[in-house]
């Protein structure tokens, strides 16, 4: 990626765009009194505005990510990061974003909303990608190739050799959204970073930190990309409280380990008990929180277990999951209560 130019994908209006400058982005420095925000002056633990780019956060994310702050940006979720990156590049009406179906709908959705073209590129079989199929499919109005892994809903590790194959041949931005990769073995895309100014890493406190009500969301990128980031997100996008809760949680990676173990340990055991239906067909490998199951009448299965109080995603209708439920893993009285019930299953009929 020696000849990468990434002002040439930015879309001219954002390389032009005057970001708005808040009080807080303004002065930097200590004071004993803050007229300068038109804030209420009592203190309530939360009548000053929070610091517009995470600082103290971040510094703690870039030691345990080995990361440098610069390379971080944070968002209201990983979605915010999603609808960032197509309206930094995307200029709508003109350019397209490339997707791996089966995959995440929020890049569908947050492109149709800009009114960005969406080019879909199915994955294998195996649930890898077609990357000459994908790299033949790219123009120079080819923007944003996202890349969910481990994916969403199949489970699996795109294989990192394959993400580092179409990040040097795409020439757009390469997103390896890893909302599940505590729970893979396989090393982070972060590693690629140094290696690739076109790609950008998205993770997430949602999953393995089990903090999916705060929104906060990651993106690991060159700090070029994350100047855009900061650029044309609002000016105070993650509040006071998702700042301090996160920063709590990293003072205790030790319960965020644990529950990691815990999770993988019942995903082991989940799928062992699984494979003992008989109308169970397939268990597809997996690399994060859940499992892709394929069985005898899904949709009845589905309708069961909501009728016993257990809700399940029927994917059955998704590409290349045809007769699947997407199974989270829950607690170990979540599961064997799941367990218990699916053993009282009897299918409809077969597929």
């Amino acid at each position: 990626m020696s000849n990468f130019d990434l002002n040439k994908l930015v879309r001219p209006n954002i390389l032009q765009l005057k970001p708005y400058s808040s009080a807080r982005s303004e002065f930097k420095g200590t004071a004993e009194v803050f007229l300068d925000a038109n804030e209420n002056p009592f203190d309530t633990g939360f009548n000053r505005y929070p610091d517009p780019l995470q600082w103290k956060l971040k510094a703690q994310i870039a030691d345990f990510k080995d990361v440098a702050t610069k390379n971080i940006f944070l968002g209201n979720g990983s979605d915010e990061a999603i609808d960032l990156l197509i309206r930094i590049f995307c200029e709508p009406g003109a350019d397209h974003i490339i997707t791996l179906p089966p995959t995440y709908g929020m890049y569908q959705v947050s492109a149709d909303i800009a009114n960005v073209e969406v080019r879909e590129v199915q994955l294998k079989a195996d649930f890898q990608p077609d990357i000459n199929h994908i790299l033949a499919s790219a123009n120079k109005n080819s923007k944003i190739l996202f890349i969910c892994s481990p994916n969403n809903p199949t489970g699996n590790n795109i294989h990192l050799d394959n993400i580092r194959a179409l990040a040097a041949g795409f020439p757009g931005i390469v997103v390896v959204d890893e909302a599940y990769i505590d729970f893979s073995t396989q090393p982070s895309g972060i590693t690629l970073l140094s290696e690739f100014p076109n790609v950008v890493v998205l993770q997430t406190f949602s999953k393995a930190w089990g903090l999916a009500g705060i929104r906060l969301g990651m993106a690991f990128a060159a700090k070029e990309i994350i100047h855009y980031f900061n650029k044309v997100k609002p000016p105070y996008n993650i509040n006071q409280l998702t700042q301090t809760a996160a920063l709590e949680a990293l003072q205790n990676k030790a319960q965020q380990a644990q529950m990691v173990r815990t999770v993988i340990g019942q995903r082991a055991l989940l799928q062992q008990y699984l494979m003992g239906l008989e109308y169970v067909q397939r268990i597809y490998p997996s690399d994060a929180n859940f499992l892709l199951v394929k069985m005898d009448d899904p949709k009845g299965a589905y309708r069961y277990l909501v009728e016993k109080g257990i809700i399940v995603r029927d994917r059955s209708n998704v590409a290349l999951c045809a007769g699947c439920l997407r199974i989270t893993v829950g607690t170990p009285e979540e599961n064997e209560q799941l367990m218990q019930a699916l053993v009282e299953f009897v299918p409809s009929r077969k597929m």
